[in-house]
């Protein structure tokens, strides 16, 4: 997933205070407690039942849930249609992150902080029931079509942290035609196409950003999520904060 969106909109990229704008249509989630990411593939046979679950998840308001497909199940014979190199080395690095070698499908983290087996519903209720985001991010649109920003600081935090746009597709139906799942049609939901990194959180003035909305959502992407994470050593830690739209 290139960062070359960056280049693009970095110029609108404002360190200061919020700006005004007009509240945002469509649907917003704009105080969630937890954003979920699931590592799943098409080619494997223990998926599905958390892709399953990753959907009820996202209907919940409180929940920002994101589908990164692999790409090493894809020698099995069935190359996910959506599958990319960067989600499998966004899942290692976690992994290296917490010190281990270790990554399988479905695996689902929870505000970058730990893992739980993405289709174990008891452990993935256990994990979002003690959840918390703690930097508000508000997002909005005005009349010239411009995304608008909004990130509250946080004075007694000493580090600052990434801003990331992460874009999405809402729905996607995929018949798989051969491997473990072979003869399957699978609606997946929340499917990463993306992630741009578009600036740096500044924990004592916050940040504000103005982003064209086109440039940020195009076809097929239809959603889109701000993301505030921290990184250590070049490695994703803790999410702080996120907002998401979809159009």
């Amino acid at each position: 997933m290139k960062n070359s969106l960056r280049h693009k909109i970095s110029f609108g990229l404002v360190m200061s205070a919020a700006l005004a704008a007009p509240a945002m249509a469509g649907e917003v989630k704009a105080a969630p407690k937890a954003v979920v990411e699931l590592f799943t593939s098409q080619g494997c046979s223990s998926c599905p039942p958390a892709d399953a679950l990753l959907k009820n998840i996202e209907a919940r308001p409180d929940v920002i849930a994101l589908a990164y497909h692999v790409d090493y199940w894809d020698y099995i014979g069935w190359p996910d249609t959506f599958g990319a190199k960067d989600n499998t080395d966004r899942q290692q690095a976690y992994a290296k992150a917490w010190g281990s070698s270790n990554i399988y499908t479905p695996e689902l983290v929870v505000n970058g902080r730990k893992d739980v087996v993405g289709s174990n519903k008891p452990e993935v209720d256990g994990a979002l029931s003690q959840a918390s985001l703690e930097v508000p991010v508000a997002l909005s649109i005005d009349s010239d079509n411009m995304l608008h920003v909004s990130i509250n600081g946080k004075a007694d935090e000493e580090h600052g942290a990434g801003v990331w746009l992460v874009t999405y597709i809402t729905k996607a139906p995929v018949k798989v035609e051969r491997g473990e799942n072979a003869g399957q049609t699978i609606e997946y939901t929340q499917v990463v196409t993306g992630r741009h990194i578009l600036g740096m959180w500044d924990p004592q003035s916050g940040a504000s950003l103005k982003l064209p909305l086109d440039e940020v959502l195009s076809a097929p992407s239809d959603g889109a999520v701000i993301l505030v994470q921290r990184e250590r050593d070049g490695l994703p830690g803790p999410i702080m904060g996120a907002a998401s739209f979809v159009r």
